[in-house]
């Protein structure tokens, strides 16, 4: 399944150790040559050592209520792991970067991207259009299998715009994993009452 980056900003950190929320996501981390999220920045979550980024790695699941975490020692500084140090050091953003086509025909800017629910890759771009472009269609969903080339500035992707729009994904994604702060709710008696009074043996 897909999830929205947009839906990742400012879900709760919820700690199994603390029993509870200790801070909120604030900014994802995207390696551009993998074109995943390996990282977190956070807001109001501080590790032992100090550290406010939370590695991809040591998330547990996600769902609609937060994200899952042993506790705050997975809170971690910069420094503490090369490859996230380096990729924070470019300073790398998706949304934003101007799309073009192969021909240049240009597209517009990246706004949103979805991203697998198991390793955090990126799987779609969501484009909003040029104003002239916009009238009929404002948005426009890409595919990974169609980009060819990121920059710093832009995003080249392979097709002309219809058969980007045949080929897009059409997939939403609503977090609903089991989640162990969460309370089971008791069935309601209108629910409890399923048996059909005509199948009931009266012999």
């Amino acid at each position: 399944m897909l999830i929205k980056n947009s839906n990742l900003m400012n879900l709760p950190i919820l700690s199994m150790q603390d029993s509870g929320r200790i801070g909120t996501l604030s900014k994802s981390i995207i390696d551009p040559d993998s074109l995943k999220i390996i990282a977190f920045m956070t807001y109001g979550a501080v590790g032992p050592d100090g550290g406010n980024i939370l590695d991809a790695r040591s998330i547990r699941e996600y769902s609609n209520y937060g994200v899952v975490i042993d506790s705050r020692d997975e809170l971690i500084s910069k420094s503490d792991v090369v490859k996230i140090e380096k990729v924070i050091d470019l300073n790398f953003e998706i949304n934003g970067l101007k799309v073009e086509t192969k021909k240049g025909s240009k597209l517009g800017r990246v706004i949103d991207y979805t991203v697998t629910d198991d390793n955090l890759s990126l799987q779609q771009i969501i484009v909003k259009r040029p104003v002239v472009k916009s009238f009929l269609d404002p948005e426009l969903t890409i595919p990974r299998s169609e980009i060819v080339e990121v920059t710093d500035y832009k995003i080249i992707v392979r097709d002309e715009e219809k058969v980007i729009k045949e080929r897009a994904l059409k997939e939403d994604f609503i977090p609903n994993f089991v989640n162990p702060f969460r309370k089971t709710q008791e069935p309601s008696p209108a629910k409890a009452q399923t048996e059909n009074p005509a199948d009931i043996d009266t012999k």
